[in-house]
C-alpha cells in the first residue's frame, strides 16, 4: 500500500510541480507572484475541452492550440495590464492578477454555470503491474510529459544564454537594461511562457478530472504551497515541493484522515512560512506582491 500511495502521490505531485514551476518562471522573470494563475490553468483545461468535445478536433492539435492561445494571452496580460501599473504600489500586482483570474473564472461560469463537465479519455495506455503495484497509463503519460518539460526548462535556465538573461533581469532590471536587454519584451515572453506551462498542466488535468469553473482555485493553492515549500525563485525547489506535496497528501489521506487531502497544502504554507520562510531551497529575496 505504501508503494502504491507513493506512486499515486508522485503522479499527482508532478502536476503540482508543473504549476509551481510555471509560477516560478514568472516570478524569476518579473518578481511578481501571479495569484490568478490557477484560473489560467483552468483556461488551458477548458480550452482543450472546447476544441476536443465541442468542435470535435483531435486531442494533440487541440492541446497545441490551447497552449499557443494561453501563451498569447500571457503576452497580452503583460503588455496590457501588468506593465501599465509598474509605477504603482506593489499590492497592485496582486490585485490585478487576482482580478484577471476571476475574469477567466467568471467567463467559464457564465457559459457553463456550475455544471461539471467530463472530458473524454485520451490516454489509452494499459496499466503496468509490478507485483501488487499498479502504474496506470494516466500516471505514466503525466509523469513522462512533466519530466520532459522540466528537463527542457532546466536546460534552458541553466545551460543557455536565455538562462543568463533571466538571471540578469532577476538580479537587476536596471542593470539588464544597461547591457542591452529589452526588459519589457523579456517580461512579455516570460508571462507567455508561464501561462503556456500552466495551460499544459490544465491539459494534463482535463482527461483525469471533472472540469468545473472553480477547479483552478484548488490547483493555485497547491501550486503556491509547492512553490512556498521549495523556496520562492528556486526551479528545483518548485519541482521538489510539488512532488513532496503530492506524496504528503496521499499519505495524510490514507493514514490519518481523507479530509486532510484538501487542507494539506494550507498546512504546508502555514508551517513553512512560520518555520522556514525561505523554503527548502530558496534564498532571501525582495518580492513584489
Amino acid at each position: 500500500m505504501l508503494m502504491q500511495l507513493t506512486v499515486s502521490g508522485l503522479s499527482q505531485g508532478a502536476i503540482y510541480a508543473l504549476i509551481a514551476l510555471s509560477l516560478t518562471v514568472v516570478f524569476r522573470a518579473t518578481t511578481v507572484v501571479n495569484f490568478g494563475h490557477g484560473d489560467f490553468v483552468l483556461g488551458g483545461a477548458f480550452g482543450v475541452y472546447v476544441l476536443v468535445v465541442m468542435l470535435g478536433l483531435p486531442f494533440l492539435p487541440s492541446a497545441i492550440a490551447a497552449i499557443a492561445l494561453m501563451f498569447a494571452c500571457g503576452i497580452l496580460i503583460s503588455r496590457g495590464f501588468i506593465d501599465p501599473i509598474k509605477a504603482g504600489p506593489h499590492i497592485g500586482f496582486a490585485m490585478m492578477s487576482i482580478s484577471l483570474g476571476y475574469i477567466f473564472r467568471g467567463t467559464t461560469r457564465s457559459i457553463w454555470g456550475r455544471e461539471v463537465l467530463p472530458m473524454p479519455r485520451v490516454f489509452d495506455i494499459p496499466p503496468i503491474f509490478v507485483g501488487d503495484l499498479v502504474i496506470t497509463g494516466d500516471a505514466m503519460i503525466i509523469s513522462g510529459t512533466v519530466a520532459i518539460l522540466l528537463a527542457g526548462f532546466f536546460v534552458v535556465f541553466y545551460k543557455t544564454s536565455i538562462g543568463k538573461v533571466i538571471q540578469a533581469v532577476y538580479q537587476s532590471e536596471r542593470g539588464a537594461t544597461l547591457i542591452g536587454i529589452n526588459v519589457k519584451r523579456f517580461h512579455d515572453m516570460m508571462w507567455g511562457a508561464g501561462l503556456a506551462m500552466g495551460a499544459v498542466a490544465g491539459i494534463l488535468i482535463a482527461p483525469i478530472s471533472l472540469l468545473h469553473p472553480d477547479l483552478g482555485a484548488g490547483f493555485l493553492i497547491r501550486g503556491f504551497a509547492a512553490m512556498t515549500l521549495g523556496g520562492f525563485g528556486s526551479l528545483g525547489g518548485a519541482v521538489a515541493g510539488g512532488l513532496i506535496l503530492g506524496v504528503t497528501e496521499q499519505y495524510a489521506g490514507a493514514y490519518i484522515n481523507t479530509a486532510l487531502i484538501d487542507i494539506t497544502s494550507y498546512l504546508v504554507i502555514l508551517v513553512v512560512l512560520v518555520v522556514r520562510p525561505s523554503g527548502l531551497f530558496g534564498k532571501r529575496a525582495v518580492v513584489r506582491v
